[in-house]
């Protein structure tokens, strides 16, 4: 299984962006500690700030051999058409978010993509990343 990370909206201002929620660390500096604790995967990775384009990643990879790593951002609460690609796709899907956002203001208490991912994992910083990889890694294991 080849992994796909998306990041939606202003996630591209991690480490500048809210320090205290966030943190300092930029997200290309993490992906390439990911990519060398799964050397032996291959860790794509895509960002946009566009809800379509978004969309249009996930329908390009849903029906490969991928598993995807979805923190949509703000589109967690808002986009019923990103739930509707996760649903359409064969790929197995994780949310995560770096922040945990139970904590957070009320309106980021709903999402409506957990409903159509395998699960969600928030509230680790940049590791929720890594547990999300791990949680596809143990879903291919249980499909051989």
């Amino acid at each position: 299984m080849n992994i796909l990370v998306i990041n939606g909206p202003n996630l591209n201002l991690l480490g500048v962006r809210e320090p205290g929620i966030y943190g300092s660390q930029g997200f290309d500096s993490y992906l390439q500690e990911l990519r060398e604790k799964y050397s032996d995967r291959q860790i794509e990775y895509f960002q946009s700030n566009h809800e379509g384009a978004i969309i249009d990643k996930l329908h390009e990879v849903g029906f490969g051999d991928y598993g995807v790593v979805l923190n949509a951002g703000a589109y967690t609460h808002t986009s019923v058409a990103i739930a509707d690609a996760i649903s359409a796709i064969k790929a197995p899907v994780i949310e995560v978010h770096i922040s945990n956002v139970m904590r957070r203001e009320e309106f980021r208490h709903h999402s409506y993509i957990s409903p159509v991912c395998v699960g969600t994992i928030a509230g680790f910083g940049l590791d929720s990343y890594r547990l999300g990889v791990e949680a596809l890694l143990r879903i291919e294991k249980k499909s051989l």
